[in-house]
């Protein structure tokens, strides 16, 4: 185990590296007071061979290791990747070529959904990890001995689990559910948040378009302001607070006094002049200028007995192919699928929809029944009469 912080070394490695089929990949990084995650490790390793990259070390230029991240002839195995890839998108603007995420392997293969790695490598490897390093601060150095220790585990057993993954995955056929899986891994939009985007994350319920407006903007400078500032979206403004400025669009610096969600003082700061500024824009939109509201649906309740049905149905699916749950559908998406038999969902895709989809359409329709058994959940059919 090498620790490198010069570029001729890291390069010398990366040389021999891109003579192996994969290659087994980890991070150590901070991120708690920053948007952008602090890279201050990275752990690799191949057949023969284990090395730890500081990236902190001045003399170290990290191209080397970087053109062993695009090469797709060599296999860059991960666990539990989103993190780690989005460190390598932020320092390259390009997600890794050719990678696989054990995490997606193991619950495809029946190890139950977002299993850890140390509980991963117990599974299989039968051995106990010392994770006590864990949470040490992996910016300073020199680092110690066990943490070298530790991260060094993080690599090495992973090369065993990929393999006995790869064989479990063979055996069952379910390379296309990995692949699935993958797509999203891929994809350079799952690591970057554009600021325009940045409301479809917050689940906030909206009934007004002005508010919409409102919060879509606020949304948006929030996420190019932490962006900028390199801090995290809460400590710009915590989401409470968005819906709240949303609800109220203040617009002078008295205003912000009658909000609970700000402290006291907070409307004769700049970031306040910014959101007034945004808010006056809001407020003089004309009403064609608004964004449409989503459509509310007004049939049964997601959560009603239809919903409660489809997710019988998914954990008797899940329990018979010996897979986790979330795998194959979430909750969100079966809401969704009561709402639309055409929502744009996982269930109703690929292999998810031939082993779980059509099924949660027929029982939304009444075209099949559930019945319980000592043997568990069976499906039968409903006679056309009574599903009418």
């Amino acid at each position: 185990m090498d620790l490198m912080t010069s570029t001729d070394a890291l390069a010398a490695f990366c040389a021999r590296a891109a003579g192996f089929d994969f290659v087994t990949v980890d991070t150590e990084f901070l991120r708690e007071t920053t948007y952008w995650p602090k890279l201050c490790l990275i752990q690799v390793a191949t057949d023969d061979e284990v090395v730890l990259i500081d990236p902190l070390a001045s003399s170290l230029d990290l191209s080397p290791f970087f053109v062993l991240l695009a090469n797709d002839k060599v296999t860059k195995v991960f666990h539990a990747a989103r993190q780690d890839i989005e460190i390598f998108v932020k320092l390259t603007g390009k997600v890794p070529l050719n990678i696989y995420d054990t995490q997606v392997a193991a619950s495809v293969c029946g190890f139950g959904d977002s299993i850890s790695y140390d509980n991963l490598v117990r599974a299989i490897s039968n051995v106990e990890l010392d994770k006590s390093s864990r949470f040490t601060d992996w910016s300073t150095r020199p680092l110690t001995d066990k943490q070298l220790t530790y991260a060094a585990a993080d690599v090495t057993h992973l090369r065993d689990i990929y393999r006995e993954l790869r064989k479990q995955v063979d055996a069952t056929k379910r390379w296309d559910w990995v692949e699935d899986e993958l797509v999203v891994l891929r994809s350079i939009d799952t690591y970057v948040v554009q600021p325009e985007q940045a409301w479809e994350r917050l689940k906030m319920k909206i009934n007004r378009p002005r508010d919409l407006a409102a919060l879509k903007a606020l949304a948006a400078w929030r996420e190019k302001r932490a962006q900028d500032s390199d801090q995290p979206r809460s400590r710009v403004l915590k989401d409470d607070v968005l819906f709240e400025l949303a609800m109220q669009r203040p617009t002078t610096p008295e205003a912000f006094e009658t909000l609970r969600a700000v402290p006291r003082g907070y409307g004769r700061s700049s970031a306040a002049a910014e959101v007034m500024g945004l808010m006056r824009v809001v407020e003089g939109l004309g009403k064609t200028d608004l964004p449409v509201l989503p459509e509310r649906y007004r049939g049964p309740s997601p959560k009603g007995a239809v919903g409660d049905l489809i997710r019988v149905l998914l954990k008797s699916v899940a329990e018979q192919n010996g897979v986790a749950a979330r795998i194959i559908a979430t909750s969100d998406d079966i809401d969704a699928l009561v709402l639309d038999d055409e929502a744009d969902v996982a269930p109703l895709k690929g292999w998810r929809r031939k082993l779980f989809g059509d099924k949660a359409l027929d029982i939304k329709h009444g075209r099949v029944g559930l019945v319980a058994t000592r043997k568990g959940i069976i499906e039968f059919a409903v006679k056309a009469e009574a599903a009418e």
